[in-house]
């Protein structure tokens, strides 16, 4: 799975790993993040990242 690079904070969410502080369990594509999923890190929104090459 791709992982995504926060562009504010640089902080890169890894689907293997999920979010789970914010509720997102490992093995969850970011494409399938709710809309309103924010950065945990900075609070960035969802917009503010870009897929990591």
């Amino acid at each position: 799975m791709k992982k995504y690079l926060c562009k504010p904070c640089g902080w890169i969410y890894d689907p293997a790993l999920g979010d789970p502080d914010g509720g997102i369990p490992p093995g969850t594509p970011f494409e399938q993040l709710e809309a309103n999923w924010i950065c945990p890190a900075c609070g960035a929104g969802k917009e503010d990242f870009e897929e990591v090459k």
